[in-house]
Order: structure tokens, then C-alpha cells, then sequence
């Protein structure tokens, strides 16, 4: 009788385990506002979600929706915290027009470079004043920094920009704060997501863009179309990439899965990073050799006049927003002292 009772409790506490790992069981249906064919921004996250699956021992699953199939990447955020979807892969940049300080999280004109904003967000305030955002918003969100890429070009034109007057009246794709810049100079910019740029330079509705990276610009073709790539991409020293989780779904997750999900996208981060360097100077010695592209630097009066101009509207959206007001100056509070180091660390650059 008592090996039988040890027995039936024996079982039913497998049973009780069996049920409890299989509640803690979790997929992630996450759509992502980059093609995954694109290196380094749409790339990182199938290896994040291989991850998920081999830490937790395939408990936590996260399944990868390309752009456009599950819902628009300009609705990925909303997505996410109503519940329609648990997750998402975007970039903080595309919220400009519903929170104003988003821009902050994803690149800054004249900003921090990869390896500042990663300091910023885990070793000073970046992260809280991240999810305070959109909790502040209204968003039921748990953000997760993801992946981060090194300077995107500064534009690809269809002829040389050699001072402000010649920017006026060009019709520009545009990202971020940057593109409030390049407004302020005359510019009419929009934002398109990626797979729409090449259409639009083609009929003529844009008459020059930015994107990314020249890895990425070449998978898009941009080479084809307009032959002046500009740098230093001044508007984008660095761009930051999120994960957006429903605040629901997180709470309800366990501590283990939790911390492998903040884990992975750690490793993301630095994984992307390099995947970027690695990369960049392959694309720029092709479109030189084999795309007719001229590669062209920003003469300091015209890299003066973006500074300014983006001190300009630095001032005009921490003056029309508090949060804005907040985050920015907690950044350059950061940037200051990090500057210290910087500027004695650091060899030179020629």
C-alpha cells in the first residue's frame, strides 16, 4: 500500500511538473519592420529567435514575420501593446508622430556613437527613461534594446551637394530627427519604409533618399538610380533596433524566460555591431569599381550647418515636449562626462 501511495505521488507530481512546463511554454509571433535578407537590421533576429529556442530547451519559441506579412511595420507598435500581436522588431524612430522623444531611442543627429549609446542605455539612464516612454505614452510595452548598427551614409543624390542652396527643394526619404533638419534647410522629406524607396527614386517621386548602411543601400539597389553616396552619416552615428514585447505577455512570463530574452538581445547587440563593421567596406569598394558611384565627404561649412541646424531643432522639441526635454538633457549630462574619456582614450582620427 505505501509503494502504491509513493507511487500515485510520484506521478502526480510529474503530472503537476509536466502541466507547469507546459503553461510556461511561450511563442512569440513577432513581425519586423526590416527585410531579414537586410545585414544588419533585419538580420539579427532570426539568430535571436535560434537563441530563444536553444536556451530555454524550446520553451520559449519566437516565430519571424517579414515585413508586411502579419501587420505594416508602421503598426507594429500598436499591435503590440492592444494585444494583437505579442511582439515586435522595429526601430524607436518610426514613433516620432505618436511620441515625440522616441527619436532618442533610435539615433541623434551629431549623437552618440555604438558603443556610447550602448553605454548610455545599460550603465546610465537609457533604459529606464526607454520604458518609462512608453508607459508615460500609454503603452502596454516592455521594451528591449536588440540590435545596433554602426553610421549609415549620409544620402545617395543625383548630383553633388556643394553648399545649403543646393538642397533646397529636394524631395527626400528621410529618417528620424535628421529628416527635421534636412527640413528646416528646404527639404520636403518623407518617410518610406525600405522595399518602397527604390519604386519611389524611380518614378521620380523622390528625388534622393537615406537608409542605411552601404551594404544595406546595395541590397536595395539605390546604386542604380543615383550615383553621389554621401558621408559621415551625421544624422545616424548609430541606430538603435527594439524588441517590443506586450506588457501583459511579459508580466506573465517566467524569470528564466525573461532573462534569456534580455540575454539574447544583449548578445544581439554586440553581434550586430560587428556583423556591421565587418561588412561595410566590401560594398563601398564595389560601388566604386562596378557601380560608377562616387563617394563624397561633407565639407565642414556643410557639416557646421547640419550641426547647427539640428541644435536649432533640438531646442524647438525639448521646448514643445517635457519627456523630450528630459530624456535629451539626461543624455547630454552623460555625453559630457563620457567626453572626458573620450577624448583622452581615444587615438585621434586623421
Amino acid at each position: 500500500m505505501k509503494k502504491l501511495i509513493a507511487g500515485a505521488a510520484i506521478a502526480a507530481a510529474l503530472a503537476t511538473t509536466t502541466g507547469a512546463m507546459a503553461a510556461d511554454k511561450v511563442l512569440l509571433k513577432t513581425p519586423i519592420a526590416f527585410s531579414t535578407s537586410l545585414p544588419g537590421l533585419g538580420s539579427p533576429i532570426p539568430r535571436v529567435a535560434e537563441q530563444l529556442d536553444l536556451m530555454s530547451g524550446g520553451t520559449l519559441k519566437m516565430k519571424v514575420y517579414e515585413p508586411g506579412k502579419l501587420v505594416p511595420a508602421f503598426e507594429i507598435l500598436d499591435a503590440v501593446s492592444s494585444g494583437k500581436i505579442n511582439s515586435g522588431y522595429t526601430t524607436a524612430g518610426y514613433w516620432a508622430g505618436k511620441i515625440p522623444a522616441a527619436p532618442l531611442f533610435s539615433a541623434v543627429p551629431f549623437g552618440p556613437e555604438a558603443g556610447e549609446y550602448m553605454a548610455w542605455l545599460y550603465y546610465g539612464n537609457g533604459r529606464a527613461l526607454y520604458q518609462e516612454m512608453y508607459e508615460q505614452a500609454g503603452y502596454d510595452i516592455h521594451v528591449i534594446p536588440c540590435a545596433i548598427i554602426a553610421p549609415e551614409t549620409s544620402g545617395w543624390f543625383a548630383k553633388e551637394i556643394n553648399s545649403p542652396e543646393d538642397l533646397q527643394g529636394l524631395k527626400m526619404r528621410f529618417f528620424g530627427l535628421g529628416g527635421e533638419v534636412m527640413q528646416k534647410l528646404g527639404v520636403a522629406t518623407s518617410l518610406l519604409p525600405g522595399g518602397e524607396i527604390f519604386p519611389a527614386l524611380e518614378k521620380g517621386a523622390i528625388d534622393a533618399t537615406e537608409f542605411s548602411m552601404p551594404a544595406i543601400d546595395a541590397r536595395l539597389g539605390f546604386h542604380k538610380l543615383v550615383k553621389y553616396n554621401y558621408f559621415p552619416g551625421w544624422h545616424q552615428q548609430a541606430t538603435v533596433f527594439e524588441l517590443l514585447i506586450n506588457g501583459t505577455q511579459w508580466e506573465q512570463m517566467n524569470d528564466q524566460h525573461k532573462a534569456i530574452v534580455e540575454n539574447a538581445c544583449k548578445a544581439s547587440m554586440a553581434d550586430s555591431f560587428a556583423e556591421g563593421e565587418a561588412i561595410q567596406h566590401a560594398a563601398m569598394i564595389d560601388n566604386v569599381e562596378n557601380n560608377g558611384v562616387h563617394i563624397k565627404t561633407w565639407s565642414p561649412e556643410m557639416l557646421e550647418t547640419f550641426r547647427t541646424t539640428w541644435e536649432e531643432v533640438a531646442v524647438e522639441k525639448a521646448d514643445g515636449d517635457e519627456f523630450f526635454a528630459k530624456v535629451l538633457s539626461d543624455m547630454k549630462e552623460f555625453r559630457q562626462g563620457y567626453q572626458l574619456w573620450k577624448e583622452n582614450a581615444f587615438l585621434p582620427r586623421k
